[in-house]
């Protein structure tokens, strides 16, 4: 059987908008960035189901409009899962599903530069990104995104500068993948003392799942995490 990696977003589950939220949206004045904007009990259905071996369908959102679409991704079972995310570790029941917990840090104004370049591209003028990003983005980010950071196996300082670990990370994947992983069966102790819950999977059994507290490919995305 052909070993896979398997990549998801937590923005894909951004819930649904009343009226009135997506008013606020388009004008910016609605936080993206709050637990409370993501469908937590979808979410952990959803990687629930991957880690058991199914095939699952992944919503599609449309970040210009602020609406999920109807159509969805299908996705099929895979030996790693690397799931990204502002806030993948918020949630316990979320957060002790993974096997391997990564942070990745960049420096506060590059993550702003990002983000302006990318709503721009959005359609989204200059001085709402501001505001938004000022009454939103930044507070969520110290009131809900940092504190998560003690819950990460391994910190990755700099983003995608930080070749070093991002082929550390790479290397640890290809073992997996390899089949290489004797030592994750035996329970092996990360490096808070603390056992993995359940073994990494052989070829024939479900998924293993890493999460990454920015992009799951390790390359820091233009929102501040």
């Amino acid at each position: 059987r052909q070993r896979k990696v398997l990549i998801l977003s937590q923005d894909s589950f951004y819930k649904v908008l009343t009226a009135e939220q997506k008013g606020k949206a388009l004008k910016g004045q609605y936080n993206f960035d709050h637990p409370d904007a993501f469908d937590n009990d979808l979410m952990h259905t959803t990687l629930k189901n991957i880690v058991e071996g199914k095939t699952v369908e992944v919503p599609t959102y449309d970040f210009v409009t602020h609406s999920r679409l109807a159509e969805t991704t299908v996705v099929y079972p895979a030996d790693v899962v690397l799931f990204e995310g502002i806030l993948v570790f918020y949630n316990q029941d979320i957060r002790d599903m993974f096997h391997l917990r990564l942070f990745v840090d960049t420096d506060s104004d590059v993550r702003l530069s990002r983000r302006v370049l990318r709503d721009m591209k959005r359609g989204r003028d200059l001085e709402q990104i501001l505001t938004q990003y000022t009454t939103f983005v930044k507070p969520a980010f110290e009131e809900f995104c940092l504190p998560t950071k003690k819950y990460a196996d391994v910190i990755i300082p700099r983003g995608v500068d930080n070749m070093v670990a991002i082929n550390l990370i790479v290397q640890h994947i290809q073992d997996i993948l390899n089949g290489d992983i004797c030592k994750w069966q035996r329970g092996a102790m990360n490096g808070h003392g603390r056992t993995y819950k359940r073994p990494f999977p052989e070829q024939t059994e479900s998924s293993s799942v890493l999460a990454a507290g920015k992009r799951s490919h390790l390359e820091s995305s233009s929102r501040p995490h």
